[in-house]
């Protein structure tokens, strides 16, 4: 009975041995770099690192693209305030300083006459005096 013990006890210990060894090899493919999840893990570790270098990035640019933008509305809002007052002044303008319209000179050389004067267009485009 002790000898069917020492048998099943080694038999036991091989068996753990060989569990043993078959779980080495698959932790071993689990943590490869190349393929398994450790290489996954790497793989997505280093993209969280350019991931935070890029949000860094992109909070600077847009901080200073909110200065630029706050700059520039702050120089429109000054450029509005002195539209209006220039707006304003000129309706303060008196009324009698107001140009008046002259009337345009006559660029005409023909003699004005009463009958109206009627022109005929001929091939040569030379008008035809017809009273």
């Amino acid at each position: 009975m002790n000898f069917i013990a020492d048998i099943l006890l080694a038999a036991g210990a091989i068996g753990a041995g060989l569990y043993c060894i078959v779980l080495g090899r698959r932790l071993n493919r689990f943590n490869d770099l190349e393929s398994g999840v450790g290489g996954a893990v790497a793989v997505l570790s280093a993209q969280v690192d350019d991931l935070n270098r890029t949000m860094e990035t992109a909070q600077k640019v847009a901080g200073e693209s909110a200065e630029t933008l706050t700059s520039l509305a702050k120089r429109a809002e000054d450029i509005s305030r002195q539209l209006e007052l220039q707006m304003a002044s000129l309706h303060d303008l008196p009324a009698e300083n107001a140009q008046k319209p002259t009337e345009p000179q006559k660029l005409s050389t023909l003699p004005q006459t009463a009958a109206p004067m009627f022109a005929r267009r001929t091939q040569n485009h030379q008008p035809e005096d017809r009273a």
